[in-house]
């Protein structure tokens, strides 16, 4: 549910801070105060492009903040997927609209349309008379229908799911199977050739080549290396007028040097040091040519295995890594084809048993929706009726389709207001009144079996008087035990039930400004009183106190 609301600089509010709460959230104040600026800025958070216009006059930017409480829907999954900060029970969804960008932030990290969507299908429905209701959208129909009986064909939906995921994987199979077998015998035949030719090579590693050509290249040079290294051995550690033999005589004299004066001692432990590592690369150099050879028949060898990678690489891939790729791939191609073409018929019929299997479970789906369409219809119908509209006719239509995931059926709610009229797509009817009565109708029958956390009403008491203005009343009241409700409402009766009661007071001095109060006690009486008769008087004041109970 939401939790509180926060706003800076947002069209004629300053800053503002309102906490709802559970149950029933009423928002009254006179015509033209401005009470629809709350609404508007609880959609804005989640709608995909702002009016800069909302900034208040004067100033950079304008700031909204929602902070929801989720007890209800395990979003850790969904957090780690889009890489958002999970803070347990409170989500902050915040929106700062400047004249040059929008951002919109969940728990401090930036997100996109399409995450935003998905937080405001968990959390809110909005209905006002300018923007559709979730619930007149037909694609919902069939879950609204499905959750309200999910506690008699729930477990056959879900049985049916999972036999619908396998035949769409078997039917994938059988497509790729039959793709397969119509390859020619030609084509098979180049596969299998292709295969066993990088087969044969016995490739031993991805690097193969380029250490073959290291060694090439030692052999192809292995007399100057030869002579190149044993000059130099002899250089280091020859027997006449060697550099070790002069290091020794500077070792020496070093030596007396430093008995003389302790400072050199570091400058002839250094003097060692070289000669030793001087010593081991000489050793290491006359032994590097003593063992390196002149070996042709190596050399002829390297030169027909880099022959033969090079052109593997020519014909599979710049690289051994690409060749051994494209050999995984051709392999796995053949091998699937091999598979395939004795496995069609195996799925052909797999795939018939199935479709059979998946018809009848879809048949028993269909007239269990038939028979609750025809229930929910009545109870939609008889609270049509209790909120003044008598004349209203409402029916779950359960028509026939191909086989798909939800099964076999389209389902649409049709209503017809008048008597005249043919029963519509609940998506076409015009009056914004209606529109919120039979919202509320429907909303009511589906409380307890939809996940919907905060529903929205602004000015659902449109054409609305008397009678009806106290069912709209109990219905939103009972609505209010299993959803969060915010309303707007200019009817007494409606706003006499709230749990939380704002008041919003415009006011006109050097500037325009909106404020929203919370009203509790007298002030909450004569603002009853004020709806009721237009103008506080005793008259009023009695009837305000008569709605509450005081």
């Amino acid at each position: 549910m939401i939790k509180q609301l926060k706003l800076k600089n947002y069209i004629l509010i300053d800053e503002l801070i309102a906490d709802f709460d559970k149950g029933l959230n009423v928002i009254t104040g006179e015509t033209g105060a401005g009470k629809s600026i709350l609404i508007s800025a609880i959609d804005l958070v989640f709608a995909p492009r702002v009016s800069k216009e909302v900034i208040k006059h004067g100033q950079e930017k304008a700031v909204i903040e929602l902070i929801i409480d989720n007890t209800k829907h395990d979003l850790k999954n969904f957090f780690e997927e889009n890489g958002i900060d999970d803070l347990g029970a409170e989500i902050i969804l915040s929106k700062e609209i400047t004249q040059s960008s929008v951002r919109t932030r969940l728990n401090g990290t930036l997100i996109n349309q399409e995450v935003l969507k998905q937080i405001k299908s968990l959390f809110l429905d909005i209905h006002s008379q300018h923007q559709t209701y979730v619930f007149m959208q037909p694609r919902y129909h069939i879950t609204l229908l499905d959750n309200y009986a999910k506690e008699v064909y729930g477990g056959l939906l879900t049985e049916y799911h999972g036999l619908y995921k396998k035949y769409i994987d078997t039917k994938n199979l059988l497509e790729a199977a039959k793709n397969s077998a119509d390859t020619t015998e030609s084509q098979i035949e180049f596969l299998k050739f292709q295969v066993s030719e990088i087969e044969a090579a016995e490739i031993q590693s991805e690097t193969e080549d380029e250490d073959l050509n290291s060694e090439l290249e030692i052999l192809e040079n292995a007399e100057k290396l030869k002579e190149l290294t044993g000059s130099s051995y002899w250089a280091i550690n020859g027997d006449d007028g060697s550099i070790l033999e002069a290091l020794g005589k500077i070792k020496q004299n070093l030596s007396k040097a430093a008995s003389m004066d302790k400072n050199l001692e570091e400058v002839e432990q250094n003097l060692v040091d070289v000669i030793e590592r001087l010593r081991d690369s000489g050793s290491e150099l006359r032994e590097y040519s003593q063992n390196l050879d002149n070996d042709e028949e190596r050399l002829n060898e390297i030169q027909e295995r880099l022959f033969l990678l090079d052109k593997l690489k020519r014909k599979y891939g710049r690289t051994l890594a690409d060749v051994m790729e494209t050999y995984k791939k051709l392999a796995e191609e053949l091998s699937g084809i091999e598979f395939s073409t004795k496995n069609v018929e195996e799925l052909e019929k797999s795939l018939k048993e199935q479709f059979e299997t998946l018809t009848e479970k879809a048949a028993v789906i269909t007239e269990k929706r038939q028979d609750y369409a025809k229930v929910l219809s009545v109870y939609i119908q008889e609270r049509l009726e209790k909120l003044e509209l008598p004349k209203a006719r409402f029916e779950i239509s359960v028509l026939p389709k191909e086989l798909a995931a939800d099964g076999a059926d389209n389902v649409e709610f049709l209503i017809s207001t008048n008597v005249s009229e043919d029963l519509k797509p609940l998506a076409k009817v015009a009056s914004g009144g209606e529109i919120s009565r039979v919202m509320l109708a429907i909303k009511s029958i589906f409380a307890q079996s939809d996940d919907i956390d905060t529903v929205i009403f602004d000015e659902i008491d449109t054409g609305i008087s008397g009678k009806a203005s106290q069912s709209v009343a109990d219905e939103i009241k009972e609505l209010s035990k299993y959803h969060q409700i915010i309303l707007i409402t200019h009817q007494p009766i409606i706003a006499s039930k709230a749990d939380k009661h704002f008041y919003v007071r415009k006011s006109q001095a050097d500037e325009t400004k909106v404020d929203v109060y919370v009203l509790t006690g007298e002030n909450r009486i004569m603002a009853l009183a004020e709806l009721a008769g237009g103008e506080i008087n005793d008259q009023s004041i009695e009837f305000a106190k008569s709605l509450v109970g005081v």
